[in-house]
This record gives structure tokens, C-alpha cells and sequence, in this order.
């Protein structure tokens, strides 16, 4: 029998600003309202605060088009597409999203946040703070919110990992009726970044959420960049 899941989010999160420590509020704010973090969790932290605690925040008038445009060409190591306003382009982590990450939701007037420079490293940083400060082992994804090129809506995917595959690779095992997974390869971190996002929300102020009765099976040393399509392999670039 496989055990359920719960998803667990962490309320009670201060504003953050350059050089906090995120491990050690998550972990205050957890334990507060009764959800200590355990053993095995997977702590879902959303970009934005990653940003603002390392300091990923540029001062940027949202009125002066021409220069968001130059902030988000240099973010970008490839531009892909543009429409209007809209650019669709390639991060030096390659990551392909809208505007090179640049974002200006939920920060204040008059600054954009940027996506980490390491989100990976990130992602480790707050683990091994929770390490630190809770004495408990958890696997750390850092999620933010992507657009996808087959579908309609917004979704949030992994950016940064830490103590999680990002991807499960099954082939060569069975599906149910004993037929051998060809090209399965399920990508874990995303799937745990979506779900999170469903108890954090886009306007509620909960920037984290525990995900908690992952398969044990799954934890190891991932790395986003397990998600990313090489160009040879995309078909939209």
C-alpha cells in the first residue's frame, strides 16, 4: 500500500530581506503552528523569497518598457521569441520561461526580483540551514512558476533541488500489465512544486509548504538541471 500524502503549508512566514536566513524562519514558523519538520520531509520554497534573501532584487520603474526590456535581454542568454511585450527566452541555467524570470509580482514598487544565480546551491543552502537549526534531514525544491508549451495556464515547476531526484527514471521496469517503460522518466520535483503550489497559492501569502510521505526511494542529491531539455532534444528551439 503506498503511503498518502499531505501538504502542509507553513503560515506565518515574515516578509523576507536581503540576508535572511530562510532555513531558520521555516523552521520557527513550522514548529509554531504545530508542523515541526521532520525526517524525510520536502520543503517547497518558492523563488520569490529565495531572491529577496540573496539579495536578486534590481531596482526597475514598471512604466520604462525599454528598460525592462535591457534587464530581461541580460538575464537571458538567448532570446527565443518576442510578442508585444512578452519574451520568451533562455536563462543561463537553461531554463526557458517568460521574461528571463525577471518578475515584478510581490516584491515592492519600483524593483524586480531575478531568478538565483544558482538555484541548486540555494536550494542546498536552506537544507543544510534546516540541518542546522532543526536537526531534522529534508529535501529542499525551490519552485517558480512556468508557463508550458503544449498547454494553457501556469503551473509551478522545481528550479532548484536539493535531497530529491529531480527526475525518476522507470525504464526498463513494468507498467501494470507487465509491458516494459520504454521513455518514462517522471519528473518528481515539478510534480512536488505543483503540488505544493496548491496550499500556497498565488496571492496568499505562503511562500513554503512541507510535502510530507515522498517515497524514501526518491531522495538523493538531484539537480534541476535533470529537468532541462538539451536544444537537440527540443523540439521549440
Amino acid at each position: 500500500m503506498r503511503t498518502a500524502l499531505a501538504v502542509i503549508p507553513v503560515e506565518g512566514m515574515p516578509q523576507i530581506h536581503p540576508d535572511d536566513v530562510i532555513a531558520e524562519l521555516v523552521t520557527l514558523s513550522a514548529r509554531a503552528q504545530g508542523t515541526p519538520l521532520l525526517d524525510d520531509d520536502c520543503l517547497v520554497v518558492t523563488q520569490k523569497i529565495v531572491s529577496k534573501a540573496e539579495g536578486r532584487l534590481v531596482a526597475l520603474d514598471p512604466t520604462d518598457m525599454a528598460a525592462r526590456r535591457a534587464l530581461v535581454d541580460s538575464e537571458s542568454t538567448r532570446v527565443l521569441r518576442r510578442r508585444g511585450e512578452l519574451i520568451i527566452s533562455e536563462t543561463h541555467h537553461g531554463f526557458v520561461c517568460a521574461n528571463a524570470g525577471v518578475d515584478l509580482s510581490n516584491v515592492d514598487d519600483g524593483q524586480a526580483a531575478l531568478l538565483p544565480v544558482e538555484p541548486d546551491r540555494s536550494a542546498k543552502r536552506i537544507r543544510d540551514g534546516v540541518r542546522a537549526h532543526a536537526g531534522v534531514e529534508v529535501a529542499v525544491v525551490v519552485s517558480d512558476t512556468f508557463g508550458r508549451a503544449w498547454r494553457h495556464g501556469l503551473t509551478d515547476v522545481a528550479i532548484g533541488v536539493s535531497g530529491l531526484a529531480a527526475v525518476v527514471d522507470l525504464r526498463g521496469e513494468h507498467d501494470a500489465l507487465g509491458r516494459e517503460l520504454q521513455v518514462t522518466e517522471v519528473a518528481v520535483a515539478d510534480e512536488v512544486a505543483s503540488a505544493a503550489e496548491l496550499v500556497m497559492g498565488k496571492a496568499a501569502g505562503v511562500p513554503v509548504a512541507i510535502v510530507r510521505g515522498l517515497d524514501t526511494a526518491w531522495r538523493r542529491e538531484g539537480s534541476a538541471r535533470e529537468l532541462v531539455r538539451s536544444p537537440s532534444e527540443d523540439l521549440f528551439r
